[in-house]
């Protein structure tokens, strides 16, 4: 399960699915039947009334991520080339698996919390209140069973059979931990006057921009793996680059938090079946567009831009503005 951007991103109903035997039921099955998923994930969905719901809502939550973070790099996250993308092994395929996985884990421990999942509810990790905080209408983000239905969902065996199974389900768990990383306990006081005479405690996830920009930083810092056997155990594992000379010490292994790809990327500037290319696109001529452009260079148009200024409260609840123009230079990329 990752972005391909093939799924179907049309607007599910946001209630409860009830059983499949109902209108409604029948309904949820058919969203999991629009989703591109395989045998046993389509099975599971199914058997999970909301879960096609959160499905989708973590297909957007990735994909607009995604773009985000690129939004000004020569790969801009574009859903054309997609499926090509993800048959390499390239570092934006190691993004695209990372927040792919990332956006699932924040979705199902976010639609837990906000009952819009039939089999879990709220936290209920050991080491916090969490009776006390339901009945202060405070309901904690269910990591614990979104990481644990999510392994069971995407299948992960311990080790993958090739060197590249086992660079996907690395970023796959780099995207997990991501999240993992950015939960926090969040308490609330109650009492007289803000006494915190009763203080209630409970478990919050980090917002999806918090774990995007992290996990950005991760594919900045990528690490480019081989395979090589571990004779103390018997099975090939990853390693980093190998050392340069006749050093005697081991080829490190990459770290649990790195993104890991094991080819270099295209240069992504001219159209391909993995892009469609820079000429066209928007850039920053103090930032960016040297880069962006391929040294094509850019071109400058001026244009008039409308926006609201001078607002005003004013009595009782609404704001009141002027509108007023400039003149706006935008830069794009040549052919």
């Amino acid at each position: 399960f990752s972005l391909t951007g093939k799924e179907a991103l049309t607007h599910f109903p946001s209630s409860l699915v009830p059983p499949a035997g109902s209108a409604q039921g029948r309904v949820h099955v058919k969203q999991c039947d629009l989703l591109q998923l395989s045998r046993k994930q389509k099975r599971l969905c199914r058997r999970e009334p909301g879960l096609a719901e959160t499905l989708r809502d973590s297909i957007r939550l990735g994909i607009v991520e995604c773009q985000f973070q690129f939004r000004s790099e020569r790969w801009n996250c574009s859903l054309e080339g997609r499926t090509s993308l993800l048959k390499r092994g390239f570092k934006e395929t190691a993004f695209l698996y990372a927040v792919s996985a990332a956006a699932l884990t924040h979705s199902l421990a976010r639609a837990c919390s906000a009952g819009r999942m039939e089999r879990c509810t709220c936290d209920d990790s050991p080491g916090l209140e969490n009776r006390k905080a339901w009945q202060w209408g405070v309901c904690g983000d269910n990591l614990k069973y979104s990481t644990k239905f999510l392994k069971k969902f995407l299948g992960q065996k311990r080790i993958g059979k090739d060197l590249r199974a086992k660079v996907d389900i690395h970023n796959t768990n780099v995207g997990i931990k991501a999240v993992k990383n950015g939960l926090k306990t969040t308490c609330k006081c109650h009492g007289v006057s803000g006494s915190c005479a009763v203080r209630t405690c409970w478990k919050q996830l980090s917002p999806f921009h918090e774990i995007g920009r992290l996990l950005k930083l991760r594919y900045d810092d990528a690490v480019k793996v081989f395979s090589t056997t571990n004779d103390a155990v018997g099975h090939s594992e990853l390693a980093g680059p190998p050392r340069h000379g006749h050093s005697p010490r081991p080829t490190p292994a990459p770290r649990a938090t790195d993104l890991v790809y094991v080819e270099d990327s295209p240069s992504f500037c001219r159209p391909s079946k993995y892009s469609l290319g820079t000429a066209g696109r928007t850039c920053s001529r103090e930032g960016n567009c040297d880069s962006m452009c391929c040294g094509r260079g850019y071109n400058t148009q001026s244009r008039l831009v409308t926006f609201s200024c001078h607002c005003q409260v004013q009595w009782c609840c609404y704001v009141e503005c002027q509108q007023c123009m400039q003149e706006e230079v935008v830069y794009s990329c040549k052919q």
